[in-house]
């Protein structure tokens, strides 16, 4: 549990703050795609018998470049390359859980996350590569603030636009490839969005709505993971419905005022 709640905090402060530049760039469905190629490289580590984690992140971070590469070519709509990864990487995690039988209980952890999975080595790898991300989008928070809303500003400026786009894909799919253990696969995509569509309701400055997203992310795991602890449920659905309250109820009070 104490493992559990150290990396949730890692995960809920670092999934809304590239949730952010995702939302900003209209690529929310990103989150979802990452995750589900996370979830063929958790297939694939299992196979493997290595650890999931590690093969999730080298997937996930592999298939990033490959989705900046299409789209950089312009050939193909962004939500089309979005729907090709998607499909296919799932394609790939249920060939591979039909080659391997008898991990399929496992994979439940990782589908919708499990508090009790959490392991001495996924919270040092979760909480290392989360200060990483955190460090990384620190440093790199003008230009991709500037890059996110004026690319084309951005790139007449001199701003090295596709690295930066690259970044943020980047920095998603290991943010999503750490959220596995705690959120799963199939949610990790709404705790990386819902609080930074709750956060927007309010009308603030994009570094007050980045900290509120924070909050709300954190408020949303910790609840989520208290409520998964003593209702006995998936911390991921837990998570994710606490998410969801808070979003309804910055509904409401963004109307009355």
């Amino acid at each position: 549990m104490i493992h559990a709640f150290e990396a949730g905090i890692a995960i809920g402060i670092v999934a809304p703050l590239i949730g952010m530049f995702l939302v900003v760039r209209r690529y929310s469905l990103m989150a979802d795609t990452l995750a589900h190629v996370s979830f063929a490289g958790v297939a694939l580590g299992l196979l493997l018998q290595i650890n999931p984690i590690f093969s999730a992140i080298g997937l996930s971070v592999f298939a990033s470049f490959g989705i900046e590469s299409l789209n950089n070519r312009r050939r193909i709509f962004g939500e089309s390359v979005l729907a090709l990864f998607l499909s296919g990487s799932l394609a790939v995690a249920v060939v591979i859980i039909s080659l391997a039988k008898g991990f399929n209980a496992n994979l439940f952890s990782y589908l919708f996350g499990s508090i009790s999975t959490v392991s001495v080595v996924d919270l040092w790898v979760t909480l290392g590569l989360a200060i990483s991300v955190f460090f990384a989008v620190v440093l790199l928070y003008k230009e991709l603030f500037f890059a996110s809303f004026d690319p084309e500003l951005a790139e007449a400026s001199g701003l090295p636009v596709k690295f930066l786009n690259l970044a943020v894909v980047v920095l998603a799919a290991i943010a999503v490839a750490l959220s596995i253990r705690i959120v799963g696969v199939l949610l990790i995509g709404a705790l990386m969005v819902i609080p930074v569509i709750s956060a927007m309701q309010f009308g603030k400055s994009f570094k007050t709505t980045l900290l509120l997203s924070v909050m709300f992310s954190l408020f949303s795991v910790i609840t989520g993971l208290f409520a998964s602890y003593y209702l006995n449920l998936a911390s991921g659905g837990a998570i994710v419905l606490v998410a969801l309250s808070v979003f309804l109820l910055s509904l409401l009070v963004s109307k009355r005022n």
